[in-house]
């Protein structure tokens, strides 16, 4: 399973649609408010070199915005769809 971080603020819309997203997809993920939290504010910045939100870490990768198409490659929901598929 793939680890998941989404960096977020509580009125980002585009934040909710992400979460919305994995949730949909039974993805699990650890959700950071970076409004609330100044250090993981900097770290989100350090690692996508991006203050806006979502910015959202899968393993090693880093997502910046809703990016649907990266997320399904990132997170290998294409594969599971052709999987139904076969079945």
């Amino acid at each position: 399973m793939k680890k998941v971080k989404i960096y977020t603020t509580p009125l980002c819309p585009w934040c909710q649609v992400t979460k919305d997203f994995l949730k949909a997809n039974q993805i699990e993920f650890e959700e950071i408010d970076v409004s609330q939290d100044l250090e993981k504010a900097k770290e989100m910045v350090e690692k996508s070199g991006q203050y806006g939100v979502p910015v959202i870490e899968i393993d090693d990768k880093i997502v910046v915005g809703f990016n649907r198409p990266l997320l399904e490659e990132l997170l290998d929901l294409n594969q599971k769809d052709e999987e139904k598929e076969n079945k």
